[in-house]
C-alpha cells in the first residue's frame, strides 16, 4: 500500500527547519535520495512528505520534534547568522549542518543551566564581571590579570601533573568553570573549527573541538575565554588565513584573542629567556627543539612557532609553511572505547555535578536528569559512576 502524504504540515516550517540546519534543498534531496523538485514541492505546499519521510526529516536531518512541523509559525529562535552577525557571510555559509547543530546544542545547555541554577550564575564572582577585555590594550598585563583571576600561577602551569598536557587542560578548564563559564567539548565533524563561545549575562558557554590534541584544545579554550571576556560570541578556526577576510574590527578582535591566549600560555618574558641559547637562525632549529619548548608550556608546536614570529625571529612564510607541515601530521585521537568516559569529558564538570546533586536530592527526576545529560534513563547510573570516579581521581 502506497504511503499517503501527511496532512496539516506547515510548508514554512519545513523550509525554516532546513535553513536553520544550514542545509540546501539539494543537501536534503541527496540525504533522502529523492529529486530536488520533491523537496521544493514540500516547501511550497504543492506536496507533502509521508509520515516516514517526515520522521527522517525531523529526527535524522533537522533534529527537531515531530510536532513542531504542525505549528502555525516557526519558533522564535536566534540563528547562527544572528548570533555571529559580525562574521563574513562566506564564513557563516560555510558552517555545515553538524556545526549548526552543535551551536543549537550549546544554546540548549544555556537554557538547562538557567533552569538548574534558577537563572543566576552559581559563581560568587563571575569572571566576565571582574575582567572586561578591550582589543587594543597592552597584552602582557591583560594576560597576567586573567591568570591571577583564574588562580593559576605560571609555576603551577609548568608543574601540571609532571608534564601532562591532559592535566594542564583540565587545570585551565576547572579554573574557568569555577568562575562561572561552562566548558563543553565535542568531536566536531567540521574539523577546521577549533571552537566557539556563546555569550550570556549569566551562563556563557564555551564549546571546544575534542578531535585534536590536548595542547591545541588548551589554546582554543583560552582563545574563546578571551572572546567571552570581550563580551563577544565567536567561532574560531584553525585556519588563520580566515582572519584576513574579517572586517577590520573583527580582525582586531581575533588577533587580540589569539595574542591574549598565547601570552597566558607562553609569557614572552619567560619565552625569551628560554630561547636565548638557540641558534640565531631559528628557522634552522630542528622540530625536536620546537617540541621541547611546546612540552614546557603544554602547548602545540604551532603556538611556540607563533611566539617566535611575534618576537621577529622567523618569517611569516616560514611560519605558514611549518604550521601546514605540522597540521598535515596525524592529530592525537581519543580511544573512543568508553562511551561514559567520553560523555564525562564532553560535558561541563560543574554542569554534571549540579545535575547529579539535584537528582540525588530528588529535586529532579531520573528522566529529567537523563534528558539533561543526554543518556537513556536506564544508563544514568553508569554515567554517574563514571563521573564520581573522575572527581575522586
Amino acid at each position: 500500500m502506497k504511503a499517503e502524504p501527511v496532512n496539516g504540515i506547515q510548508p514554512s516550517l519545513l523550509k525554516w527547519a532546513r535553513e536553520s540546519a544550514n542545509m540546501t534543498t539539494a543537501d536534503v534531496a541527496d540525504k533522502l535520495k529523492k529529486p530536488i523538485a520533491l523537496v521544493d514541492a514540500w516547501e511550497n505546499g504543492s506536496s507533502a512528505p509521508t509520515y516516514s519521510q517526515l520522521e527522517t526529516l525531523a529526527y535524522d536531518l533537522y533534529k527537531r520534534p515531530l510536532a513542531m512541523f504542525f505549528l502555525p509559525n516557526p519558533p522564535d529562535e536566534p540563528s547562527p547568522k544572528a548570533e555571529f552577525r559580525s562574521l563574513p557571510e562566506r564564513d557563516l555559509s560555510a558552517l555545515n549542518r553538524d556545526t549548526v547543530l552543535l551551536i543549537r546544542k550549546a544554546r540548549a545547555f544555556q537554557l538547562a543551566l538557567a533552569e538548574l541554577f534558577d537563572g543566576r550564575s552559581p559563581a560568587q564572582a563571575p569572571l566576565w564581571r571582574s575582567v572586561k577585555l578591550t582589543p587594543g590594550r597592552p597584552i602582557p598585563p591583560v594576560a597576567t590579570r586573567v591568570r591571577v583571576e583564574l588562580g593559576i600561577s605560571f609555576e603551577a602551569q609548568l608543574r601540571a601533573d609532571n608534564g601532562s598536557d591532559d592535566e594542564a587542560l583540565k587545570m585551565w578548564r576547572r579554573a574557568i568553570e569555577a568562575r562561572g563559564i561552562f566548558v563543553f567539548k565535542h568531536t566536531f565533524k567540521q574539523s577546521d573549527i577549533s571552537g566557539f563561545c556563546l555569550r550570556h549575562a549569566e551562563f556563557p558557554v564555551i564549546m571546544i573541538n575534542n578531535s585534536t590534541t590536548k595542547t591545541r584544545q588548551s589554546f582554543s579554550l583560552l582563545h574563546e575565554l578571551a572572546h567571552v571576556l570581550a563580551d563577544r560570541s565567536g567561532i574560531s578556526s584553525f585556519d588563520e588565513s580566515r582572519i584576513e577576510s574579517l572586517t577590520p574590527r573583527e580582525r582586531a578582535i581575533e588577533v587580540f584573542c589569539n595574542a591574549v591566549a598565547a601570552e597566558i600560555l607562553v609569557p614572552m618574558a619567560d619565552f625569551r629567556a628560554q630561547v636565548v641559547r638557540l641558534p640565531s637562525n631559528v628557522e634552522s632549529t630542528g622540530d625536536d627543539q620546537f617540541a621541547a619548548l611546546a612540552s614546557r608550556y603544554h602547548v602545540s608546536r604551532a603556538v611556540v612557532l607563533r611566539r617566535f614570529l611575534d618576537n621577529d625571529q622567523v618569517s611569516q612564510t616560514f611560519y605558514e609553511a611549518k604550521t601546514r607541515e605540522w597540521d598535515a601530521q596525524k592529530d592525537e585521537k581519543g580511544s573512543g572505547g568508553n562511551y561514559y568516559a567520553t560523555q564525562n569529558a564532553y560535558l561541563s564538570e560543574r554542569f554534571l555535578s549540579e545535575v547529579f546533586s539535584r537528582y540525588a536530592r530528588r529535586q529532579i527526576s531520573r528522566d529529567d536528569a537523563a534528558d539533561l545529560v543526554g543518556v537513556a534513563p536506564k544508563n544514568l547510573a553508569r554515567l554517574e559512576d563514571q563521573f564520581m570516579q573522575g572527581v575522586a581521581a
